[in-house]
């Protein structure tokens, strides 16, 4: 596993993976840290094309993400993460609109547990769900850092269906 540190707006991320394919972003702070471990190689070089892409997206030149990437998690967290996916750069959905797209709507609340499960937070857009009365919920980089992203995307505090 090759990691690095890059700066942002959001504070220092981590970016980690096998050599050439991103598995998971940390933040430095909220639920979201992540720290390497013993047998994790820090390689400053690796991950340049999601520095590129990541420095593209808060300058506001990047809308949409294309990375080699590999998403860790069960089938059903995975389904998850590609409906995240497919929510467009500046609008939000709700857990409930994510459970009606997997279709499994019922299952709010394990959407809710898989979002934030996330490892690979602002390239997979879970910072553009939030409750359904319009509120900002929980986010690994802290509410702060999920505020930033929707102010960036110029997304407020909306919801678009």
């Amino acid at each position: 596993m090759y990691y690095r540190y890059i700066p942002s707006p959001v504070g220092r991320l981590l970016l980690g993976g096998p050599i050439s394919t991103l598995a998971m972003i940390g933040f430095p702070k909220g639920k979201g840290i992540i720290y390497p471990k013993d047998d994790w190689v820090q390689d400053d070089s690796a991950f340049k094309q999601a520095e590129d892409q990541l420095n593209e997206y808060f300058e506001g030149e990047r809308q949409q993400f294309d990375l080699k990437m590999r998403p860790s998690g069960t089938p059903f967290q995975l389904s998850v993460l590609a409906a995240l996916q497919e929510i467009p750069f500046g609008q939000t959905r709700t857990y409930r609109d994510i459970a009606e797209r997997i279709g499994r709507p019922k299952a709010v609340r394990a959407v809710g547990a898989a979002n934030g499960r996330n490892p690979l937070p602002i390239v997979i857009p879970c910072h553009r769900v939030i409750g359904a009365d319009g509120t900002l919920t929980g986010f690994g980089g802290g509410l702060p850092a999920k505020s930033f992203l929707l102010d960036l995307e110029s997304v407020g505090l909306s919801h678009a269906s």
